[in-house]
Order: C-alpha cells, then sequence, then structure tokens
C-alpha cells in the first residue's frame, strides 16, 4: 500500500494533523510526518515533494497557517493528489490559511478541505488510494456505516434529553 506523507509548516499544526493520523491509524494506512516550511526550508520542503513518488508515497497532506504557501509550494514539486489543510490562527480566523490554500492557478491543483479539516484530508487520501485497494475501499465503507450507525443512534436518544 502506497503511505501518506504529511507536511506541517510548524509544530504548531500538530492538533490538526493529530486528526489526520488518528484517522489513518484507524484506517490502517501507513504514513509519514515531517515538518517543512515553504518560507523558512524551501529547500527541504521541494526535495520531499520532488521523492515522494520514489518513496513510496500515494498522496500528500499539506498542513499551514496564515499565508499557508506549503500545500502549492508541494503541489509545484509534484504530480501526486495534494490535500491542503488551512489551519486556524489568531489571525483572520484562518481565512487567510483558506484563500492562500485554495485559490490555485491552473494546472498546480491543490484540493482543500476545511479549516482544520485534518480527519477529512485523510479520509481524502484513504479515498484516492483505494480507487487501487479494495481492501481500503471495504474499510472505508464499514466507516461510512459505523459513522451513519452512531447518527442513527443519536437520533433514537434526542427525544430523551430534551
Amino acid at each position: 500500500m502506497k503511505k501518506v506523507g504529511i507536511v506541517m509548516g510548524s509544530d504548531s499544526d500538530l492538533p490538526v494533523i493529530k486528526k489526520a493520523t488518528d484517522t489513518l491509524k484507524d484506517l490502517e494506512i501507513p504514513f509519514e510526518v515531517h515538518i517543512y516550511s515553504a518560507h523558512r526550508t524551501p529547500e527541504q520542503a521541494r526535495d520531499f515533494a520532488l521523492n515522494a513518488r520514489r518513496n513510496g508515497f500515494g498522496c500528500i497532506i499539506a498542513a499551514a497557517g496564515m499565508a499557508a504557501h506549503l500545500a502549492g509550494a508541494i503541489a509545484a514539486n509534484t504530480t501526486l493528489p495534494v490535500i491542503g489543510i488551512p489551519c486556524k490562527s489568531s489571525v483572520l480566523d484562518g481565512m487567510d490559511a483558506l484563500l492562500s490554500t485554495v485559490q490555485m492557478p491552473t494546472g498546480v491543483p491543490v484540493a482543500t478541505v476545511a479549516i482544520n479539516g485534518g480527519a477529512n484530508a485523510a479520509l481524502l487520501c484513504a479515498q484516492i488510494l483505494a480507487v487501487e485497494d479494495s481492501q481500503l475501499a471495504a474499510r472505508l465503507d464499514k466507516k461510512r456505516e459505523s459513522d451513519a450507525k452512531a447518527v442513527l443512534e443519536k437520533d433514537l436518544n434526542i427525544a430523551d434529553k430534551l
């Protein structure tokens, strides 16, 4: 199975990344996590992206806040799918990161999830990898069924709370 590469711009993004890694662990998807900055360590970020396919990755999650150029910098150096997670910061509540991540020029796409959307980034990677992996597809189906069951249980119990 291909691995998921996870890159965050700063260790302050770790709580968001933890949601992604927890989801990947639950789905039994291997991953690696790194801290590279588009601005402070551009050579290392570029090297990671350039070698990602050769190093066994199937897609990459890039999380950053504020200017949030990391996902775009990674995408500029690989043709693997890149999923950007805009991270909320104390400035503009993450809207700056969202716009920086989602507004990519034609030819260098970055799939973008919600602000702090670590779990959805991991699920999108899982769906991409499941195109070629029927066992992973079955685990995703099972997760969806479990999620639906949890909602229906809450529906049955809501009357008791009101």
